[in-house]
């Protein structure tokens, strides 16, 4: 369904049309809602028009902007990335999710920040600095005029050496862990690679007669996929043999599991998106 109701707030239309996403909100009538929609899907059908919108366009509301920018980021930044956007733009959503971006005044931007910095200044500033570029995006594209978060200052921070744990720390943790995650993390210590860069990671990525692994990494500019080898050492080389011989030929990943879907409520099988709990488990584990 692609018109529906959200208590509180009103009516919204939601489709996706050639592979982008086309949402707007809130609408104060179904009738209004399915016009709006209506509108929208001739002025993709017709292009003349919907240049003619975008020229005269100057506010669209915050909901619809924010949903613009994490398609945006989904589609040209890490999986990472897009999970701590989706998790700050749901907060920022219930703030003000029924508004027009031009009814977003720096007052109210400041005022959000000021009741976060009662978390952290860390947190704080994380907030400002996603808030900041969601609207800079659409003032990119002309969606919006004003970014009301752009003369907001950053909070002072403290900071400080990052503690580098010991050859030894490292073993303990690895020690405690199950077979499959032992592996795991002697493939990013025995890469240096980043989380995301393991997950990523195919058996064709693999060069078993070329000693060498390839990682693939969206930090350079402009999120492209950038692909660098890195040298397998004897211990990186024995571990990934050994899970060679013992794979599921119809699973391309070297890591993957088994989890239950939020958005279908299914079984499925894929790579790990993210393992943010893993380590702190281990190491309370390790002591």
């Amino acid at each position: 369904m692609s018109v529906y109701f959200i208590k509180a707030r009103g009516w919204r239309f939601d489709f996706t049309l050639k592979g982008v996403r086309q949402t707007q909100a809130w609408f104060k009538t179904k009738t209004e809602a399915k016009q709006a929609e209506a509108k929208r899907r001739e002025e993709i059908a017709n292009p003349e028009k919907q240049i003619e919108t975008e020229k005269t366009q100057t506010d669209m509301a915050f909901l619809e902007l924010v949903n613009k920018r994490l398609d945006h980021v989904k589609a040209y930044n890490s999986d990472s990335h897009y999970g701590t956007y989706l998790y700050l733009a749901r907060r920022w959503v219930k703030e003000w999710g029924d508004s027009f971006c031009n009814k977003i005044t720096q007052e109210m931007v400041q005022d959000y920040i000021l009741e976060r910095r009662k978390v952290s200044a860390f947190t704080a500033n994380k907030d400002l600095r996603y808030l900041r570029s969601t609207f800079n995006y659409g003032l990119k594209k002309k969606f919006i005029k004003i970014n009301p978060a752009n003369e907001i200052e950053f909070f002072p921070v403290e900071k400080k050496i990052k503690d580098t744990p010991s050859t030894e720390d490292i073993d303990k943790v690895i020690e405690i862990a199950d077979s499959n995650t032992q592996d795991y993390l002697w493939t990013i210590r025995e890469t240096m690679a980043r989380v995301g860069e393991i997950n990523r990671l195919t058996w064709d990525d693999v060069n078993f007669n070329g000693q060498y692994v390839i990682l693939y990494t969206r930090k350079k500019k402009g999120g492209h996929l950038t692909p660098r080898k890195v040298p397998m050492s004897k211990k990186l080389f024995e571990i990934l043999s050994q899970r060679y011989l013992k794979r599921d030929k119809s699973k391309p990943w070297i890591f993957w599991h088994t989890f239950w879907s939020s958005k279908t409520g299914d079984k499925k099988e894929g790579p790990y998106t993210n393992r943010k709990r893993i380590m702190r488990s281990l190491c309370k584990k390790a002591g």
